[in-house]
């Protein structure tokens, strides 16, 4: 009876998280009010960067313990392009992404006020420059994409006749899509491109 009340404790108000998740991730989907409607604020990464150097990204970054997402998204926000976060107003948040490599991506949607995007001061570790796209241009124009595969390396020390499955078993595969626009030289594609074709569905 005490596993079954262990059990209860366990799992009574418990909010479900993605399994074997290695870290979490939160960006912020910053939208700009513009005479042309709304308008979402990309950044390119700076080319020194070890990871994904001279890409279009979001601001964010990996979740610290007890960070909310919201909390993640809006201090990487500071810390890259320099507004407070006195000056995004929180919308809420939008599907989350589970990636192949085992990490789990939260965008969390916000406005930034005029005041915010006047005081707009990139980090040049951080952000090689900063331009907007208009939501409408996302609407409009179709991504291009493209597919590609995972494909497994077999494990030759697994226990194979112990777990009763031939060494020749078909482990599984997978495909990956990846969405790319383009914008005035700037290529918005991958993880990236897929919060925005989330963000724009019907």
């Amino acid at each position: 009876m005490s596993e079954l009340k262990d059990l209860r404790c366990r799992f009574d108000g418990y909010v479900p998280q993605m399994l074997e998740a290695q870290h979490s991730y939160a960006v912020l989907c910053p939208f700009l009010e513009q005479p042309d409607g709304l308008h979402l604020l990309f950044e390119v990464r700076a080319a020194t960067l070890r990871r994904q150097p001279g890409e279009v990204c979001f601001p964010g970054g990996m979740q610290e313990p007890g960070e909310t997402p919201e909390v993640c998204a809006l201090r990487e926000t500071w810390e890259e392009l320099g507004i407070v976060r006195e000056e995004i107003e929180v919308l809420g948040k939008s599907d989350f992404l589970c990636s192949h490599r085992g990490f789990l991506l939260q965008p969390v949607l916000g406005v930034v006020s005029p005041a915010g995007l006047a005081a707009l001061c990139p980090s040049p570790a951080e952000v090689a420059e900063v331009f907007s796209v208009p939501l409408s241009f996302f609407r409009r124009q179709q991504p291009e994409v493209y597919r590609y595969d995972l494909v497994p390396t077999r494990p030759d020390h697994f226990p194979y006749q112990s777990v009763g499955i031939p060494e020749t078993y078909r482990w599984a595969r997978g495909t990956v899509e990846v969405p790319v626009w383009f914008w005035e030289g700037h290529a918005i594609w991958g993880m990236t491109a897929r919060i925005v074709r989330d963000l724009i569905k019907e």
